[in-house]
């Protein structure tokens, strides 16, 4: 043995047990690289090797509490009792899969395993094990989170910012990283240049320890003993296991890169066999155990494996494809419940409907940066801290990404949340979270993602390129995503509300400008209004103008001053957008101009009149319009942002439409 194993108080049968464990998932390994030299599956990425640190960090965990594993912890779904079937439709593709096909390899989660999957970006995991832990926090429910990275992920932005948030917040998460020596091809010198990756603990005030990861019994004792501790005294542990990875990245790939002899040194380490000799200097088990063992486990694997060869292929339905992009939920609006109104502005509507929701949703939470005593940088959250408490209004770290990512951990046990971007600019530094974790998790493995995203918005203030942006656009292009976009203030509360109240992801974007300059008299109470429904403002007969936004304001103004009967859409919802209103306004005048804030490439009046061409064309009079603003950065001088807005083009465009 070139492990030193010890037993300490463990008993024959657990340590038996162990070996189990250990020995289950290197008997699927060696049927899956057998199956693919046969052609029978087309890619794997092997744990070989690396077993002893999934199988002894699981069983150290309570069955209750999540575990993030990535595509090299077999050992973690053998613990948890998944069925092999199962398993193994999922890599194949197979309708039985926990993705239905959708994904592949371990890219799953599984309420019932407790099992949240991770996606191939690897470092969006560990901010969502820190919203599992704050919901367990909050809640006191005594739990630990687990959650996987290898070495090559410490190096992403994501490793920080979930650690830093981790800290700074108390969390009760163990993020274990699985330090196999290769990132793909590239070593760890390659990777960092400090001696330990347990060295970047210390930065974030973060207790961290190294593990022996081929030694079973040693990954689980420090595991099961910092559980514990956290359970009754929540904060973050960084755990770093010494592991390697005996295979290719995946299998095609190969080792050709790695030195011969350091595959050797660690074959001699090798987790199963290492093992295996100890319990039988122990006289635990002995070669006729041991035989028998195996090839019980190898007719278990060879019939789980036949069950899923006979499953038929998946038999495409593209309109299930669709359905099943967003969790179901059927909006029924709420009216108010009294008469009552009174005059509010814009700013003034947000915030209540964030209050009305506080009250109404015990689960919810606000997060963003300055957003509790300060009140936010544009006040909307003003008052509530002192109402709610540092719990429920928290002020987060410069972290949009791990924000964004807790955001979806927390949604994943339940709770929702209602993340403040402290201007739609910033959203950038999340992108991934939102377009890849909070867009696709429903329809890849059916866990919704009860998020909404405030988006402060808007040009017209001299905030220049990087405080003024419309983005909108952005997002629209990527399915899972609800946006809305109010004008008004009556429409702001409403559909805040309702972003709220939906259990999908939502991007709720308000503009700035709006914000103190614009008031209504709405109702005091809690409403709603509904997601996906257009508003008809002005009725006419010269043309149909398509708006949101500021361009609702512009186009109103434009329209009053010209005095031309037209129709004023304001479609209030981005995606998904009003079709049939803007089908029937533009069967009635037979023009159309399509009017927003954002850039005109790529903006979402392009697909507006895209699809006005495909579906209303016999009803055109002239070609569909499109005023948006020119394709440059927002500029931050006065007149170079004026020429930058579409409103003065608006005009021109509208006149030359309503004269074709």
């Amino acid at each position: 043995m070139k492990i030193k194993f010890d037993r300490k108080d463990f008993s024959n049968e657990v340590l038996l047990e162990f070996y189990n464990q250990l020995l289950l998932p290197r008997l699927i390994e060696e049927k899956k690289l057998r199956l693919l030299r046969q052609g029978k599956i087309t890619k794997w990425f092997s744990g070989m090797g690396q077993e002893a640190v999934s199988v002894g960090s699981a069983m150290a965990m309570n069955q209750d509490e999540y575990i993030l594993p990535m595509h090299r912890n077999l050992g973690i779904f053998i613990v948890r009792n998944l069925k092999l079937h199962k398993l193994f439709s999922q890599f194949q593709g197979k309708a039985e899969g926990f993705t239905n096909g959708r994904d592949r390899s371990f890219h799953f989660g599984s309420k019932e395993h407790r099992i949240a999957g991770m996606i191939s970006h690897l470092g969006p995991q560990l901010a969502v094990a820190d919203g599992i832990a704050l919901h367990h926090l909050l809640q006191n429910e005594k739990k630990c989170t687990l959650v996987f990275t290898g070495e090559g992920g410490t190096s992403e932005g994501d490793f920080h910012e979930a650690l830093n948030v981790a800290s700074v917040w108390n969390l009760p998460v163990i993020f274990l990283i699985e330090n196999n020596a290769y990132a793909i091809s590239t070593g760890t010198r390659e990777q960092y240049n400090c001696k330990n990756l347990i060295d970047k603990g210390i930065g974030y005030g973060i207790e961290a320890v190294q593990v022996q990861g081929n030694n079973v019994l040693e990954v689980y004792s420090i595991v099961k003993k910092y559980s514990e501790e956290i359970r009754e005294r929540p904060r973050p542990v960084l755990i770093e296991a010494i592991t390697f990875r005996m295979r290719g990245h995946e299998e095609a790939s190969g080792t050709k890169y790695i030195p011969k002899q350091l595959l050797e040194e660690w074959a001699e380490k090798d987790p199963v066999n290492n093992y295996e000799c100890f319990l039988k200097n122990e006289k635990i088990i002995n070669d006729d155990y041991i035989t028998i063992q195996r090839e019980k486990y190898k007719i278990l694997i060879d019939k789980e494996w036949e069950i899923t060869d006979a499953q038929p292929e998946i038999i495409p339905d593209a309109t299930k494809e669709i359905i099943d992009v967003y969790a179901p939920f059927h909006q029924a609006v709420i009216k108010p419940s009294s008469a009552k109104k009174s005059t509010k502005k814009f700013i003034n509507a947000i915030s209540e409907a964030l209050d009305e929701s506080l009250e109404k949703y015990p689960e919810l939470i606000l997060m963003g940066q300055d957003i509790a005593e300060y009140g936010g940088v544009f006040k909307v959250t003003e008052g509530l801290f002192k109402k709610y408490g540092r719990e429920r209004i928290r002020n987060t770290p410069i972290c949009e990404s791990a924000v964004i990512g807790a955001a979806l951990g927390y949604s994943i046990c339940g709770g929702k949340s209602v993340v403040e971007m402290q201007f739609a600019d910033f959203i950038s530094s999340g992108f991934n979270q939102v377009v890849n974790n909070l867009a696709k998790i429903f329809y890849r493995w059916k866990q919704n993602a009860d998020v909404v995203i405030r988006m402060p918005t808007g040009a017209g203030a001299g905030g220049g390129p990087f405080h003024s942006q419309s983005n909108e656009a952005w997002f629209f292009h990527t399915p899972g995503l609800k946006i809305v976009y109010p004008s008004f203030p009556y429409d702001a509360k409403g559909l805040l509300n309702a972003a709220i109240e939906d259990p999908n992801p939502v991007l709720y974007f308000e503009h700035k400008l709006l914000y103190r300059a614009l008031s209504e008299e709405i109702p005091d109470d809690y409403y709603t209004v509904e997601i996906g429904k257009a508003k008809l403002l002005l009725s006419g007969e010269d043309a149909t103008v398509v708006t949101y936004g500021m361009g609702v304001h512009w186009a109103m103004e434009i329209l009053r001053s010209l005095n031309v009967s037209a129709d004023l859409i304001d479609l209030r919802t981005l995606a998904p957008w009003d079709k049939k209103a803007v089908e029937e306004s533009t069967k009635k005048t037979g023009k159309v101009i399509i009017l927003h804030e954002d850039n005109l490439t790529g903006g979402i009046g392009s697909e507006i009149s895209a699809w006005i061409i495909e579906n209303c064309f016999e009803y055109l009079d002239a070609p569909v319009v499109r005023s948006a603003s020119l394709d440059t950065p927002v500029p931050f001088a006065s007149a170079l942002e004026k020429i930058f807005l579409p409103k003065e083009r608006f005009k021109e465009q509208l006149l030359r439409l309503i004269a074709y």
